[in-house]
Parts: C-alpha cells; sequence; structure tokens
C-alpha cells in the first residue's frame, strides 16, 4: 500500500511540475553561497595576503643583518707547483730584524682556512627605511578595501543573478495563466454550439502564440536557475524553490549624501602610498649611519690534517659606520619624481571619483523613488485591465464579443503583467545599487 502510495505521490509531482524534495534557498542564502564561491573574492584576499608579506619585506631593513662567511684556500707555488709556497728574502731585510738574522727564505703554509661573521645595525637613514615601510601599509589597506570593493561586486550580482531568476519563475506563472486563459475561451467558444469560424482560428493562433511564450519563459528559467546554481556551487541536477518573494510595499528612500566608498579609500591610500615611496627614494641621496660590529678567524699549516692545530690568528671589532652617497646619476631625484607624479595622478583620479560616485548613488536613490512612485500607478493600471478582461471574458461567453477583441484584452493584460514585475525588478536592483555605493 505504501509503495502504491508512494507511485502516485510521485506521479502527481511529475506530472504537474512539483519538485517534493527542491532545495529552499533564500536571498541571503544565495549571497552567502556565491560570496564563498567567488573566484573574484579569493584572489582579492590572496592579494592582501600578498601585501601583508611585503610588509615583512619592509621591516626587514629595520632590523639587524648578520653575514657570515667561510673561506678555504690551497696556495699554489707557480713556479713549481709540487714544491710548497716559499718566499725568498734579500740579505738586507733579514739583517734589520733580529729575529730573522741568516733567514734566507720563509715557507708560508699552503692550506689557510678563514671564517667570520659581521653584523650590521641600521640607526638612522633620513626616513629612507621609514617611508618604504608607511608607503606599504598603504598598500596593504589599499589591497583591503580593494576586497571590501569586490566583496560589494560580488553580492550585488549575485541579488542581481537571485532576483532574475525569480523574474523568470514568475514569468512562467504569468505566461502559464495567459494560455489557461486562452485555452478557457477556446472551450467556452466550443461549447456553445455553432461557433463563428474567425473566432476559432483567433482563439487557435492565440494558443499556438502563448504556448511559444511559455516554452520560451520555460527555458529562461531553466537557464537562468542553472547559471545561479553554478554561481552558488549547488549541483546543477538540485532542483530548487526561491523562497524569497517581490515585495508588495518599498518604502520611500531618503536622499542622502554619500559621505564614502572603498574606491574613494582604495584612491586615498594610493595617494598616501606614491607619496611615501617618493620620500623614501629621496633620502636614499642622503647618508646611512649604522653600527657595525666583526670577528674573524684564520687558521693556516703546511699539512691540511694538522690546519687547525697549527697557527690560528682572532680579530674582532665594533663601530660606527657613515656611508654617503656621492654620485649615482640622479637616480633617487628620478625616481622620486615619478612617484610624485603618480601620487599627483591618484589625486585627481581621486577627485574624478568623488564627483561621478556622488552622482551615481544620488541618482540611485532617485531612480529608486522614481520607480517607487510609478509602481502605484502600474499596479492601478494592471488592477483596471484585469477588470477589463473579466468583463470581456464575460461578454464572449455570451457572444456579445469577438475572439479578436478578447484577445487585445488578453495581451494588454498580459503586458502589465510583464510590466509590473519588471519594475519592481528595477526598484529592487537600484536599491542594491544604493547598497553597493554607500553601504
Amino acid at each position: 500500500m505504501r509503495k502504491v502510495f508512494g507511485a502516485i505521490i510521485a506521479l502527481y509531482g511529475g506530472c504537474c511540475g512539483i519538485h517534493a524534495y527542491a532545495m529552499d534557498l533564500s536571498l541571503n542564502d544565495a549571497v552567502q553561497k556565491i560570496v564563498a564561491e567567488s573566484h573574484d573574492l579569493k584572489k582579492a584576499d590572496a592579494n592582501v595576503k600578498k601585501a601583508q608579506a611585503s610588509l615583512d619585506v619592509a621591516n626587514s631593513s629595520r632590523w639587524f643583518n648578520i653575514e657570515g662567511t667561510a673561506t678555504y684556500m690551497n696556495l699554489i707555488n707557480v713556479e713549481k707547483p709540487l714544491d710548497s709556497y716559499n718566499v725568498k728574502l734579500p740579505p738586507e731585510i733579514g739583517g734589520l730584524i733580529p729575529q730573522m738574522a741568516g733567514i734566507t727564505d720563509i715557507d708560508i703554509p699552503d692550506n689557510i682556512f678563514m671564517a667570520g661573521v659581521k653584523i650590521t645595525q641600521p640607526i638612522y637613514t633620513f626616513g629612507k627605511i621609514g617611508n618604504a615601510v608607511d608607503s606599504v601599509r598603504s598598500a596593504i589597506k589599499m589591497s583591503e578595501y580593494s576586497k571590501e570593493m569586490v566583496t560589494r561586486e560580488v553580492k550585488y550580482a549575485a541579488a542581481d543573478m537571485y532576483w532574475t531568476a525569480k523574474m523568470t519563475d514568475e514569468i512562467v506563472k504569468i505566461a502559464q495563466k495567459d494560455l489557461d486563459n486562452a485555452m478557457s475561451a477556446r472551450k467556452k467558444l466550443s461549447g456553445a454550439g455553432r461557433a463563428n469560424r474567425s473566432n476559432l482560428v483567433k482563439i487557435e493562433s492565440d494558443i499556438a502564440t502563448k504556448k511559444i511564450n511559455l516554452s520560451d519563459a520555460e527555458f529562461n528559467r531553466d537557464t537562468s536557475h542553472r547559471m545561479l546554481k553554478i554561481l552558488a556551487g549547488i549541483d546543477v541536477d538540485e532542483p530548487l524553490n526561491l523562497t524569497d518573494e517581490f515585495p508588495k510595499d518599498f518604502p520611500e528612500m531618503e536622499n542622502k549624501k554619500l559621505t564614502n566608498t572603498p574606491e574613494w579609500q582604495v584612491l586615498d591610500q594610493q595617494v598616501k602610498m606614491y607619496e611615501a615611496k617618493a620620500s623614501s627614494q629621496r633620502a636614499g641621496g642622503y647618508p646611512t649611519l649604522a653600527a657595525v660590529g666583526a670577528y674573524d678567524f684564520v687558521t693556516m699549516d703546511k699539512d691540511l690534517k694538522n690546519m687547525f692545530n697549527g697557527h690560528a690568528d682572532q680579530a674582532a671589532y665594533w663601530g660606527l659606520a657613515l656611508k654617503v652617497p656621492i654620485f649615482s646619476g640622479g637616480v633617487n631625484r628620478a625616481n622620486a619624481t615619478v612617484d610624485a607624479m603618480n601620487a599627483e595622478a591618484a589625486h585627481q583620479d581621486l577627485d574624478k571619483s568623488k564627483k561621478i560616485t556622488s552622482e551615481k548613488y544620488s541618482n540611485a536613490i532617485k531612480q529608486y523613488n522614481h520607480l517607487r512612485e510609478n509602481l502605484k500607478g502600474l499596479e492601478n493600471a494592471r488592477d483596471l485591465a484585469a477588470k477589463a478582461y473579466g468583463f470581456s471574458r464575460d461578454r464572449f461567453a455570451a457572444g456579445q464579443t469577438s475572439a479578436v477583441e478578447l484577445a487585445d484584452v488578453s495581451s494588454g493584460l498580459y503586458q502589465l503583467d510583464m510590466a509590473l514585475l519588471n519594475a519592481k525588478y528595477k526598484i529592487l536592483m537600484s536599491a542594491e545599487s544604493v547598497k553597493k555605493l554607500g553601504e
């Protein structure tokens, strides 16, 4: 019995196009899923991490630098390669030094090993390092604000995709109702006995046209749902039930002034970045003061095996070093000029963006309120068209009007249903534009 009952339910659901196990998807859920799947946002997040890593690189110039070296050398007597390296001393030199009296030659050890370590700590660079670090900090903020811009764009696109898919659902319903009205008219005409042939031909023509409209609407719905599922990371074979409905009422939006937006913040940080880079480039022509220290170890012997048991010397020092650039061909000044001009260009872009984006924000609010006001008149016109269709349908059933008049009234109702749906979609997307620009 359960199997039979289940088969009946499955058959009923299949015949009527009802997805008993369709996935419910709200606007918020769709936006969250599309944001999580967005490749553009993943790239923006990678750019933020890359900028943060660049800060570590810039900060590394602040800290001490340790360099270690180890060198092994084997001296070769060029004249006699198989003999040890021997230096002949003039007799007068040996006579000058009591310890070397009578010595005419010296054997130099063939094997020499040297190892050392050097430490350098910058103390003052006239802003070369500090400004470089500041420029990278501005670059990090730029990447963060750029990510916010991408996030808003993705959310706007997600809302657009959701309401587009929802609109295709409603268009299917409108097309189906329009077809049902035409088929109902044909049924009434056929049941009236002898029907006017021209009326029959007109109704059959309307039915054929409205079937095509319904088929196109279903195709567009399936395509829109498929794209929504792809962007949201949902299985394309998963049926969807879009739970959010088009609002019946839209509150009035206050016409306020745009005070800030991520695009302005990106350009503002770009100006600061180039200004800091220009200062760092100028400082490249100034002296650098650093603390230095070093330790060296040297050992040598004629026998490689006994080298570390032979003669060894150690040396160490510490002090201050002043590095003064004398001539570099003007490269620092040229690079500073390039960055300064980049800062000026970014500043001009910021001024332009403030004017244009403010106007876009104001226009989006005006468009929202304008469409909202027009919606009332459109709804009234649609209600009147529905009443007109009811009157015409009743007159047609009574044989008091032709199929041509009924088709014209039905077409007017269909067009107003579509216009009303499109107006609601435009109002919603105007609100999303306001949110994208100045949320």
